[in-house]
């Protein structure tokens, strides 16, 4: 009975050390999938293949007259994008490293500023429409490539957590060469939760609105919707473990990744965006970062039909209406 017994322990033991080692196995992959860009398959990668619940199957826009505008729009800010402002750059020390973040700066006349974020996976020229419609409202335009997208280095994605940072750099760059600039923060989808994450910061005065538009409550949150939503598992255990590597490699948890609690510190006014047909970062995180701001001005807009990141394309003379009088009323 004595032997019967170490061996149903040594068996257990092999049993647990596997579970273990594939519970490790599938967090770092996880992990890796969602925020390594240089991994052997990514997010990015099935947002390509159309293959993310919310991303390319949300409802079909109506083509109205205000669309078709908006669609001319864009192209034609996508050429003038192109062949508009300088290259500017922001270096980045954390001890004895020393990186870079790059971007672009279109000038205009005055002191008004927007600092305009884009989403997950993309890059600074993806923002060439939202550039260019702060432009015609007489802002100069600033575009950074968020951390490890774009030309700007970094190796893990920080979901707005860690570029809150590079967010507080570049607005005192601004500063040090305009000491009079007045500037707006903007941002999309996880441009969105950069700029609600740096709006629990300690802004400088300078800093005279934010606008968001379909960020996410959390880093838990939302990558707890897409283990759902890809992957067919629930967060337990697998989230927490991945979280554990985030924190490891990365240096943050998801859950203090969290919009919400930075924006409980919110004193600028700020105007929340949100399509109300979003699946991706779904349409009730809204009133969760809204009701979590503190700020004493705020305002939400909610887009029928916009699915995720399209409110602008849905609804154009509506958003850009909404965007124009805060903007003018608060920078």
């Amino acid at each position: 009975m004595k032997k019967r017994g170490k061996i149903i322990t040594a068996v257990l033991a092999v049993i647990a050390v596997l579970l273990i080692g594939a519970l490790m196995f599938a967090g770092n992959f996880l992990f890796e999938f969602g925020l390594y860009p240089e991994a052997k398959l990514t997010m990015s990668d099935l947002f390509n293949a159309g293959g993310v619940q919310g991303i390319g199957d949300g409802p079909e826009i109506q083509a109205t007259d205000e669309t078709r505008a908006w669609n001319e729009y864009a192209a034609e800010a996508a050429r003038w994008y192109a062949s508009q402002g300088e290259k500017v750059s922001l270096e980045v020390r954390d001890g004895e490293d020393v990186s870079h973040r790059q971007g672009r700066m279109i000038r205009n006349e005055g002191h008004s500023y927007a600092i305009v974020f884009h989403g997950y996976t993309g890059r600074a020229s993806d923002m060439a429409a939202y550039a260019r419609a702060f432009y015609d409202m007489g802002f100069s335009v600033q575009t950074p490539d968020a951390l490890a997208h774009g030309e700007s280095d970094g190796k893990y994605i920080g979901m707005g957590w860690l570029e809150r940072g590079d967010v507080l750099k570049w607005i005192n760059s601004l500063i040090a060469a305009d000491p009079e600039a007045r500037i707006v923060l903007f941002g999309v989808s996880m441009g969105g939760a950069t700029v609600m994450m740096a709006s629990g910061e300690d802004l400088p005065e300078n800093v005279k609105c934010i606008v968001e538009d379909c960020g996410y409550s959390s880093v838990w949150d939302e990558f707890r919707l897409q283990l759902k939503n890809i992957f067919h598992m629930p967060a337990f255990p697998l989230l927490h473990t991945a979280s554990m590597f985030c924190k490891l490699r990365a240096g943050y948890f998801f859950d203090e990744a969290s919009s919400v609690k930075a924006l409980e510190s919110a004193k600028v006014p700020m105007l929340f965006i949100h399509g109300e047909e979003d699946t991706f970062v779904p349409y009730e995180m809204l009133d969760r970062v809204y009701d979590a701001c503190a700020s004493r001005i705020k305002e939400k807009l909610s887009v029928p039909g916009a699915a995720h990141g399209m409110s602008a394309a849905t609804e154009p003379e509506l958003y850009w209406r909404t965007v124009e009088r805060f903007v003018t009323r608060y920078g």
